[in-house]
């Protein structure tokens, strides 16, 4: 039996971006907002607790995607996890506010436009933020709460002490130009998790014009003619027609989107009239443009100091009781930038740093402890793209990020050069004292940095769960949206995620898809 909904506006998609559009767009009392989101409500202790977040992996709350094989990586399928619940990848993720570089959203203003450049953007940021002990730099007051950490681990402390020896500089987190190591400013409210579900959706749970519907999977876009006119879905089993009056934004991130666009004809026509989907508009780079931060994390053992009494019942009273202790801790405590090469402009490596031996992309418990540090790759030159499996929308897009792929072997470099920072890092009187084996990878610990690299980048190097660019926006006619993120050749329809990045930016992804679905409610609502 099937139903029929009608709203002024269909988002789909409730995460980092989704949650905060349609809770900004409600706020019109004369607007009727429709919000459907495949998962459930953020509910269970896993989701709140902030050192929790891993359990989650592979859960009712995860869309549990893999990757194609990655030559690069030794043939290994490399797993993704992906938020599906209320506050999507907001509700799952390790928490880091790490907003970029202002070179990044430069280079946003020279694709898109100035509403997209740095002088636009950062007043969107002092508009949305609360930050705790906030300067000039930061914003306060705003819905999104950035926290310093309540009860950092004392070897995080040992790491900075030991990244300032090695001749790096310590500082505060997200300047415009935020090389400085830190430990990390994190989206908790008094230690716990604070999501989009949380800061956006649950002040608008009470209006009466917005109607959040979970269990909602989306089948595609309805069009009349090249107008959107809504989507249907099978909302808890049932066929379900939900029709906007004014616009669909889709809001589902980086895989599900552009998934989405192609089922319902928008997408390259060869791809899909080779599966018989009907092209409404051919978008040659719909699912191009995939651009993915890869990690490589060595891992030491310790003596003690590390999280591997997280889950003791001393450490679940503290946190219950005073919101203080090893639970709160978002795992990676803190991170600094640097440069592969003198020529470069700006940083393309983070340096992370985690008191825990979080191991095997998190999926396997280890027992012990243990410690990692290591690059992160945050100007990647490497491109995938996402296309689709079949015509079944219940079946998962084929995900190919290429890692290491670039032809000028760009990228691979960069991640040996980070590794040797990290075993310089290492090997200071700050740290070395602390630091035992090697438990990832499983090399002597005086094997020599490009050694350790071609081990750990072929067994153990991994995602860091920031998908960005399959829908890009740009000013150019080949470009998925506009800068006003309305979907080029159809009408009525827009996108809001980190799919719109022009460009994936040196920092992790959640602040700029919240500061999207922000600057997506100022598009529509002055449209």
């Amino acid at each position: 039996m099937s139903q029929e909904l009608t709203s002024d506006y269909v988002v789909v998609g409730a995460g980092s971006a989704g949650a905060v559009l349609a809770a900004r767009l409600s706020e019109d009392p004369g607007t009727q907002v429709t919000l459907l989101e495949a998962g459930q409500r953020d509910k269970g202790m896993n989701i709140h607790i902030p050192a929790a977040f891993s359990k989650l992996f592979q859960s009712e709350h995860d869309w549990d995607y893999f990757t194609e094989p990655q030559p690069e990586l030794g043939g290994r399928r490399i797993y993704w996890p992906r938020g599906r619940m209320l506050g999507g990848c907001s509700s799952m993720n390790a928490m880091m506010w790490v907003k970029g570089f202002q070179a990044d959203y430069e280079e946003w203003g020279a694709a898109a436009g100035p509403d997209w450049g740095w002088d636009a953007v950062k007043k969107t940021y002092a508009q949305l933020e609360d930050v705790e002990d906030a300067t000039a730099l930061d914003g306060i007051g705003g819905p999104v709460r950035v926290e310093r950490q309540r009860s950092p681990r004392p070897c995080t402390e040992s790491f900075l002490q030991a990244a300032e020896q090695a001749g790096y500089v310590r500082g505060r987190a997200n300047g415009p130009n935020p090389e400085a190591y830190v430990e990390t400013m994190v989206t908790q409210r008094r230690g716990a998790r604070w999501s989009t579900a949380a800061a956006y959706l649950k002040p608008a749970a009470k209006r009466a014009n917005l109607r959040v519907v979970t269990g909602a999977q989306v089948s595609r876009v309805t069009f009349d003619g090249n107008r959107a006119t809504g989507v249907e879905a099978v909302v808890d089993g049932r066929q379900t027609t939900i029709t906007a009056r004014r616009e669909v934004i889709l809001s589902g991130g980086a895989i599900n989107t552009p998934q989405l666009l192609m089922l319902s004809g928008i997408g390259p026509a060869a791809q899909l009239k080779g599966l018989g989907i009907d092209v409404l508009h051919d978008a040659t780079e719909v699912g191009e443009n995939l651009a993915d931060h890869l990690v490589a994390g060595i891992g030491w053992e310790v003596e003690t100091g590390s999280l591997a009494t997280a889950e003791s019942l001393r450490q679940l009273a503290d946190y219950l009781l005073r919101r203080r202790g090893m639970l709160t801790s978002n795992v990676g405590e803190a991170y600094g930038f640097l440069r592969s090469r003198p020529d470069l402009s700006a940083p393309d490596i983070e340096m992370i740093f985690a008191p825990a031996g979080f191991f095997d992309e998190g999926l396997i418990a280890f027992q012990g402890e243990g410690v990692v540090a290591g690059p992160i790759l945050v100007d990647p030159a490497s491109r995938g793209r996402i296309t689709l499996a079949s015509t079944d929308p219940s079946a998962k897009a084929v995900i190919d990020p290429r890692y290491l792929s670039d032809p000028e072997g760009r990228d691979r470099a960069a991640m040996v050069e980070g590794i040797r920072v990290a075993l310089e890092i290492a090997s200071q009187p700050a740290l070395k004292p602390i630091l035992g084996r090697f438990l990832r990878p499983d090399v002597p610990t005086d094997s020599s940095a490009q050694e350790v690299a071609d081990a750990i980048l072929e067994r153990h190097a991994h995602t860091l769960y920031h998908p960005t660019g399959t829908c890009r926006m740009g000013t150019d006619e080949a470009s998925v949206v506009d800068p006003r993120l309305r979907v080029r050749g159809v009408e009525g329809l827009r996108v809001a995620d980190a799919s719109v990045m022009p460009r994936i930016v040196r920092g992790h992804t959640n602040a700029p898809s919240i500061l999207i679905g922000e600057r997506a409610a100022e598009l529509i609502a002055s449209d």
